[in-house]
């Protein structure tokens, strides 16, 4: 747990990345298998990340991102898109792919599917969309952990165009819409925010112990 803390500790938003570091295939598989292994509600995973390492496409989302040097100097970026709605479908899909990975007969799972779907389906579309960003977030959360376990530098980006990113991407026509960004890499040298103290609340003021 001590080496979790201090990799915590080590990390940052990393403000400058070095262009020329690039991240292993394997350890970006490793980021990749924990955001996969992510907690979600339900389990329902209502979301896609788009691993973006191409040159060209990485330029569009700088433009698409205020001209932030993380976009085009990172290795890879992790753009996390929630479904902006959903019907039976996303429920029945996860229901019938868990039947099989706990090799469960057909149905076995049913009175689940169909908590899922009283405490889910009647919800406002605008409710739906931000209970599906809120588990996106949660991935997100892992990713960052994990890339500080492995000595890998991230910087999470809400300060981007959304609209433009879903146009980029092609993600309107899959009902996505990107809420949130993970820049991957290896911090530059030049960039100073590395050595700043870290600024978090104290525990007397953050937790409230009852």
């Amino acid at each position: 747990m001590s080496n979790y803390i201090e990799d915590l500790n080590w990390r940052y938003a990393t403000k400058q990345f070095d262009a020329a570091k690039k991240v292993a295939d394997n350890d970006l598989q490793t980021l990749k298998d924990a955001v996969q292994l992510s907690a979600s509600s339900y389990g329902l995973q209502p979301y896609k990340i788009i691993v973006v390492e191409d040159e060209t496409v990485k330029e569009q989302l700088r433009e698409a991102g205020y001209n932030q040097s993380q976009f085009t100097d990172a290795s890879a970026i992790f753009v996390f898109a929630h479904q902006t709605d959903f019907d039976s479908e996303l429920i029945d899909s996860y229901i019938n792919y868990a039947e099989r990975i706990q090799e469960l007969e057909s149905g076995a799972l049913d009175q689940y599917a169909n908590v899922m779907k009283n405490a889910l389906l009647n919800l406002p579309q605008e409710a739906k969309a931000g209970w599906t960003s809120r588990q996106a977030y949660i991935a997100l959360g892992n990713l960052l952990s994990a890339a500080a376990t492995q000595k890998i530098d991230t910087c999470p980006m809400e300060g981007f165009d959304a609209d433009a990113f879903d146009t980029i991407l092609g993600l309107k026509d899959q009902n996505l819409h990107a809420v949130v960004v993970a820049a991957v890499g290896y911090r530059s040298a030049d960039d100073t925010m590395q050595h700043a103290k870290k600024v978090r609340r104290p525990q007397d003021e953050l937790f409230i112990t009852i």
